[in-house]
């Protein structure tokens, strides 16, 4: 196994771009029902047709491309597998090292737009303190990592591999923030590698979410708890159907969206709304596009599902505890609400922060609440 690191930089062939926009000309578009359904079975064929003309058309890739490229980015083979990751080192001589690790259906996306602020806060005026070295990987199977080769690449063998990708790049110690399959890979990296996590910040906790009547005994915040067990009913009654799916049998569903940019482009912007409980747009459509045509160009619909069908031990088995210093940022819009009693069976919970607004996408969503939130955990870990 080569411990290689080489430098990366983006550069989709045109005759991919031409191929999208072709095929997104030629979409067989499905019916739509009357009668009002309009988002309660998914996503409304007018809104798609709009959006993915608007793919075709005045979408700009290449701008994005450049926007990516602008960072410092890199990729290395571990344990059989590419790992694209970004290198962004604070002008901060003490800096934390911290790794972002975004989750499905995000990308490195997410976090553009956070890395400056984390970075080098003195130039956003900011206290220079609170500084970060920010390690931005593409999952194994997402992205400009590419798909992988083995099917078994779940949290834990994820976990292990951005371990090994710190230890690379010469950080012994680190901290990890998260949120969705993000949230739940820096976990692992905290059960997995106590002595080596400084703290981990997540921005959800799936395993302190309400999720029967017994949850609630005991619990002071007991309007809360409830609002958490309703929220978590609504989302499995109505919300988890793509999970399924993808944990079951991405196989059979990748014909579909790796043939078809329309098919991509409605499985993930439907999420993109619904995550957040949202009856409008709250990400940009660029960065929404941004998003989705990594997706298609890096051919990783099939490989970035498997990761759901390679949770060990299923949806639903008993967490292993972890003792790693753990910060939970709860947005109320988000597919799950957290409950800091639950947590605290399980976590070291050392700040837990509730914000206003804000949902599945915080870093798209909310970006200086996220941003002042990770730097406050990480400043009092100091």
């Amino acid at each position: 196994m080569t411990s290689e690191i080489t430098p990366f930089r983006i550069d989709v062939p045109q005759a991919d771009l031409d191929d999208l926009r072709a095929r997104l000309a030629n979409t067989r578009w499905p019916d739509q029902p009357a009668g009002g359904a309009e988002w309660r079975l998914g996503a409304p064929v007018g809104y798609v047709r709009e959006l993915a003309e608007y793919w075709r058309t005045g979408f700009d890739w290449r701008a994005h491309e450049e926007r990516i490229n602008a960072f410092p980015q890199f990729t290395t083979t571990i344990d059989g597998t590419n790992v694209h990751f970004l290198h962004v080192t604070s002008p901060e001589p003490h800096a934390t090292p911290v790794l972002l690790t975004h989750g499905w259906p995000g990308s490195i996306v997410e976090f553009l737009d956070v890395i400056g602020p984390l970075t080098d806060p003195r130039a956003y005026g900011g206290d220079p303190e609170d500084a970060l070295h920010v390690v931005v990987p593409s999952i194994p199977g997402y992205g400009f990592s590419g798909p992988t080769p083995e099917p078994d690449w779940g949290p834990e063998r994820i976990a292990r591999a951005f371990a090994e990708l710190m230890t690379r790049l010469g950080y012994p110690r680190f901290g990890a923030h998260g949120g969705d399959w993000g949230a739940i890979i820096s976990r692992e990296l905290a059960v997995r590698f106590p002595e080596r996590l400084l703290g981990i910040h997540v921005t959800m906790l799936a395993t302190a979410v309400v999720r029967t009547e017994a949850d609630l005994e005991g619990l002071d915040e007991l309007d809360k708890g409830r609002r958490s067990l309703e929220k978590g009913a609504k989302f499995s009654r109505e919300g988890t159907g793509y999970a399924m799916i993808q944990a079951t049998k991405p196989q059979t569903l990748a014909y579909g969206l790796h043939d078809s940019p329309a098919g991509q482009l409605a499985w993930i912007a439907e999420k993109f709304r619904s995550f957040s409980n949202a009856t409008q747009d709250l990400i940009d459509r660029d960065d929404l596009l941004a998003d989705v045509s990594i997706y298609w160009f890096t051919e990783t619909a099939n490989s970035s599902a498997r990761l759901y069908a390679a949770l060990t031990g299923g949806w639903g088995a008993p967490p292993p505890p972890n003792t790693v210093p753990t910060a939970v940022a709860v947005f109320p819009d988000d597919i799950g609400l957290p409950i800091r009693a639950l947590a605290e069976r399980t976590d070291k919970i050392v700040r837990w922060t509730e914000f206003p607004t804000g949902g599945h996408f915080p870093a798209l969503e909310e970006p200086d609440a996220l941003i002042g939130d990770i730097r406050g955990f990480f400043r009092s870990l100091r």
